[in-house]
């Protein structure tokens, strides 16, 4: 995220009204609604995780076990049962 000051982006009597709110420190303005993004849709980690899950799907299948999936990716077992599921119902 990145700060702007806001005499240089905002007319002066907005700048003055927050002033009688908050004065001299950090005030974050949220994203409308409507221009929302879903998680992911900025880098491509959301198609990382897609592909490191069903990659853990087919080894699962192939018979590598729970647990040396959790060791090989770094999750706990209950993390790799849960992408395990989660794929069969894809």
């Amino acid at each position: 995220m990145k700060y702007e000051n806001a005499q240089n982006v905002l007319p002066e009597y907005i700048v003055q009204l927050i002033q009688e709110y908050i004065e001299g420190g950090y005030l974050y303005i949220p994203i409308k609604c409507e221009n929302k993004k879903v998680w992911g849709e900025n880098t491509s980690t959301k198609d990382i995780l897609k592909r490191r899950n069903r990659e853990i799907f087919n080894k699962y299948n192939k018979g590598i076990s729970i647990k040396k999936l959790a060791q090989k990716y770094y999750l706990t077992e209950h993390s790799i049962r849960r992408i395990v599921k989660q794929q069969k119902d894809i």
